[in-house]
């Protein structure tokens, strides 16, 4: 599943060489076996975080952007309800990081959500908000790849 604003669809190529040595990564290496932490792939240009922890409460969980970065957020065990919106339709709750390269937001009325699951990834660009980390039906315990890949 792909999926973005007709406004950018021809904004960013998803098939650049940065993007294709983040999925040769995600192919070729054993994910289960990486200890959490940071796998440069080119050197700041695409990097892989291990991470894993358990899922919570949607309520407890925040939308999220990056304006250096796309993610490539890719699951390697669990589950996971990932939520997404585009930034423009949301409000600030905590301004712009610029050493994170994060900005944090409200949630909406209404916004949209995907299922993730083992061998699942989503790819999102600098104008997807983004929730991670809320439960599918209970909390569990999730081990992600997030593919950092500079814009």
């Amino acid at each position: 599943m792909f999926t973005t604003n007709i406004k950018i669809a021809e904004k960013y190529n998803y098939l650049d060489e940065k993007f294709a040595k983040a999925f040769t990564f995600l192919r070729r290496t054993d994910l289960a076996e990486l200890a959490e932490g940071k796998y440069p792939i080119d050197g700041d240009i695409v990097v892989a975080n291990v991470q894993e922890y358990t899922t919570k409460e949607w309520k407890d969980c925040k939308y999220e952007t990056h304006e250096n970065y796309f993610d490539i957020q890719y699951v390697i065990s669990g589950e996971e309800k990932f939520g997404y919106e585009r930034r423009e339709n949301l409000k600030v709750s905590e301004e712009y990081d610029e050493v994170k390269d994060l900005t944090f937001y409200h949630d909406p009325e209404e916004s949209g959500y995907v299922i993730l699951r083992e061998g699942d990834f989503i790819i999102v660009a600098p104008e997807d908000a983004h929730k991670p980390k809320p439960f599918v039906t209970a909390p569990g315990t999730v081990k992600k790849v997030v593919i950092k890949i500079k814009v």
